[in-house]
């Protein structure tokens, strides 16, 4: 049976997840890290510890799900944030530790990539839409750690070369939401809560995006949550209004990419892109565009698994 296996130790999420070739099953086990109350966010030494104690149990899981897990083929494995010169961080040595290991011990081989390569492979599969990676795409990856919008076009050594056509110049979209929710005396992460505080408002307020040459300016908003908040506005409506901020600061960076490329078909991927009412709004305005789904949107590692499994077959087949 063909089987790779995926890991990924991001800056919030320990994964590992195992992909069956023959099938097309993927099983995926997940945790997040702990981050203390009316935090936003964790010291790159936290999260590396806490990998450390995670990664064991979610193989462990894993196992447990599978009835026991042999033959694997290769490791796919996220060592970097992205594909790009000096991206780095230490959390990912975690995972890429225990693939080398792992690869060394069976001898097999153990392929790596970057954490947004892993999130745009784990948001294709799960809208059923693999088949973009052999041609040029539009992907966005809209987490805490970024907001992005790619040109991806297949690439021999990289699977998917991902360059950037715009980004937020500021603040991420995630971290937007975040420091909202916990204004707002949520827990981080902020982002299911902040969906179901907004669903109870009263009033949708529009927001303009912010946008030079493409991309985005979200800190802006931010400020304006604080004023609104001030001023007597209520939390639920105060909520919506950050989702219609990320909407439309997505919404014109993807109309930006297509005035470059032509109408390619679009792939939204990241924690942030799980959000329903965001995604009904760009579903409305625009088409051939598809969405992970929510299980694959955040942190995972069926990308990784995925990018073994590509590259495997490249390499021997």
């Amino acid at each position: 049976m063909p089987l790779f296996l995926g890991l990924d130790t991001s800056n919030y999420t320990t994964s590992a997840a195992l992909y069956n070739s023959d099938d097309g099953r993927m099983i995926s086990c997940k945790r997040l890290l702990s981050v203390k109350s009316g935090e936003a966010g964790l010291r790159q030494s936290d999260a590396v510890f806490q990998h450390t104690k995670q990664l064991p149990e979610m193989i462990k899981e894993l196992c447990e799900k599978c009835g026991g897990i042999s033959d694997i083929s290769a490791v796919g494995v996220s060592f970097r944030p992205r594909n790009t010169e000096g991206s780095y961080m230490p959390c990912f040595l975690c995972g890429e530790g225990l693939a080398d290991s792992f690869g060394a011990l069976n001898n097999i081989p153990v392929y790596k990539t970057s954490h947004q390569v892993g999130h745009i492979l784990a948001a294709l599969y799960s809208a059923d839409r693999l088949s973009m990676i052999r041609s040029p795409f539009i992907a966005f990856h809209v987490s805490g750690g970024t907001t992005d919008c790619l040109y991806c076009e297949p690439d021999e050594k990289e699977l998917i070369r991902a360059a950037e056509t715009a980004t937020s110049l500021d603040l991420k979209a995630g971290q937007l939401i975040d420091r909202t929710g916990i204004m707002l005396g949520l827990d981080f992460p902020c982002g299911k809560a902040l969906e179901s505080l907004a669903e109870k408002a009263d009033k949708s307020i529009k927001a303009r995006a912010v946008m030079k040459n493409g991309s985005c300016c979200l800190s802006g908003f931010e400020n304006k949550a604080q004023a609104m908040l001030r001023e007597g506005e209520s939390p639920e409506s105060t909520a919506k209004f950050i989702l219609n901020a990320v909407f439309s600061s997505v919404y014109e960076m993807t109309k930006y990419a297509r005035s470059i490329y032509g109408e390619l078909p679009v792939i939204y991927a990241g924690g942030v892109m799980s959000n329903g009412y965001i995604k009904s709004l760009i579903s409305d305005k625009m088409q051939n565009v598809y969405f992970s789904a929510p299980e694959f949107s955040c942190d995972n590692a069926a990308g990784t698994a995925l990018y073994a499994f590509y590259t495997y077959e490249r390499q021997f087949k």
